[in-house]
């Protein structure tokens, strides 16, 4: 082995199931290298609980084969011994990492260590290279694999990897690769490391919370783990980060299958928790829309009505444009129209006319003469029908409520509003029932780009009975 890095623990560990907080160890499995010295070893653990069948097949280890083996706080002295004062490397590190993280916790154990992820390593030093798996990484680099699924056979195929990149590249370049992904990230003091270590890479929605458990900040992304760290990561050049660096002292955080699920859920939660830095998304109070009664009739003024509160059915109503979440900001889009498209004011009500008088637009020529005559009425009302295009609220263009499909997911819609999401029919006759909630701008706007985007059979047709 090689001398200029630090002692190295390559970990595999084998488990009941995929969960940290539900699931536990059945076997550990460390190759342990520092410098020329090579050690190996394993344990199998017996988990305190059945082995599921598909977990028996995929790795070896069955009920009986941990029956008489020692639990994880009979061994666990020893694996910490082992790890203490090494680089803890893994393949998708955090999962191996996450559990014993937990199992050491059980035991009243506080243990962390830098962590060097084979997945990450591998995605940086061969970036062409299309799937980064461990089978991926045998194949490719002709790694030898007695067992594949068992703790030790894998940990020594990591190990041989490790040999593999020192042929492949030079200490420079190695070294820096290493010491770019194992660098534990910056946390704010108040924040309990742990935190960071349990976050997950995938997408969801996530929650900062001061000293009183007062919600702070809302966000939302694809990698719940990256996105959190660059709030930190960003503190020391942005003022707003800085801030928010200095309050969190908790973090809380929900994993959605996709985007979708996390743009509908931090909208939903913005509006209920109402955190202190968040300025988008922010509760509505008023909006209020355009419409126009009878768009159909050209030869008669064309005058945009203001409507808001009862009077504006968002999603249902036809002819409405917006909506704007203040009487200011819909004025001022009709004001921009007629200065950008040569509108009449007087004529859209804007500006009170005198009989037979020219608008002011009109006399610095930036009115086309709607109020004058010298611009046809239809050809008026034709220009402003065409600028408000961009900005009609769309009918919600389903007979009913649909589902729309993410992942495992099945968000429930009706009328641009979102009801919630189910992962079953049962859930789902219950969003049904539990009515309608109000109309939301900003998931209007989620939904309006999601359903335009949805494929053949995303979308589900529901009933009152689904």
């Amino acid at each position: 082995m090689h001398s200029d890095f630090p002692p190295l623990a390559f970990v595999d560990i084998e488990t009941t199931g995929g969960s940290a907080g539900r699931d536990r160890i059945t076997e550990v499995g460390i190759v342990e290298v520092d410098g020329s010295h090579v050690r190996r070893w394993s344990q199998l653990i017996h988990p305190g609980r059945p082995i599921p069948a598909f977990i028996q097949k995929l790795t070896g280890i069955d009920d009986a084969m941990v029956a008489d083996q020692p639990p994880f706080e009979a061994v666990a002295a020893e694996i910490l011994d082992r790890l203490r004062g090494k680089l803890f490397v893994a393949h998708n590190a955090r999962f191996d990492y996450g559990f014993l993280r937990a199992e050491f916790k059980a035991c009243g154990i506080a243990w962390q260590a830098p962590v060097l992820c084979t997945v990450q390593l591998s995605r940086r030093l061969f970036p062409s290279q299309a799937r980064h798996n461990l089978d991926t990484l045998i194949a490719t680099h002709n790694l030898q694999m007695p067992a594949r699924h068992r703790a030790l056979a894998d940990a020594d195929a990591l190990a041989q990897f490790w040999q593999v990149l020192h042929t492949r590249f030079d200490a420079a370049t190695l070294a820096s690769a290493v010491n770019a992904l194992s660098a534990r990230p910056a946390v704010p003091p108040q924040l309990d490391a742990e935190h960071i270590d349990r976050l997950p890479e995938t997408p969801g929605v996530y929650v900062f919370y001061d000293t009183q458990r007062q919600p702070l900040y809302i966000g939302k992304s694809k990698n719940l783990r990256s996105r959190v760290l660059a709030h930190f990561s960003a503190a020391l050049s942005q003022p707003k980060e800085m801030r928010l660096s200095q309050q969190v002292a908790d973090i809380d955080w929900v994993e959605t299958e996709g985007e979708i699920g996390a743009l509908l859920l931090e909208a939903q939660w913005v509006k209920s928790k109402q955190p202190s830095m968040n300025v988008q998304l922010r509760r509505q109070r008023d909006l209020h829309a355009w419409q126009l009664d009878d768009p159909s009739a050209l030869l008669t003024p064309l005058v945009p009505r203001l409507v808001n509160g009862p009077d504006i059915a968002l999603g249902v109503q036809d002819n409405l444009f917006g909506p704007f979440r203040s009487r200011r900001e819909a004025l001022q889009l009709l004001e921009t129209l007629a200065s950008t498209q040569g509108l009449c004011r007087g004529v859209l009500g804007l500006e009170k006319l005198a009989p037979g008088r020219p608008c002011f637009a009109h006399q610095i020529r930036q009115c086309a003469g709607a109020c004058v005559g010298s611009q046809p009425l239809a050809q008026h009302n034709l220009a402003l029908l065409t600028a408000l295009t961009r900005h009609k609220v769309q009918r919600w263009p389903h007979a009913g409520p649909i589902g729309l499909r993410e992942g495992r997911d099945l968000h429930v819609l009706h009328d641009w509003r979102y009801l919630g999401t189910a992962k079953s029919d049962e859930e789902v006759a219950e969003l049904l029932e539990s009515g309608h909630t109000a109309f939301d701008f900003d998931t209007y706007k989620i939904l309006s780009k999601a359903l335009a985007k949805a494929r053949a059979g995303q979308i589900v047709r529901l009933g009152k009975n689904s």
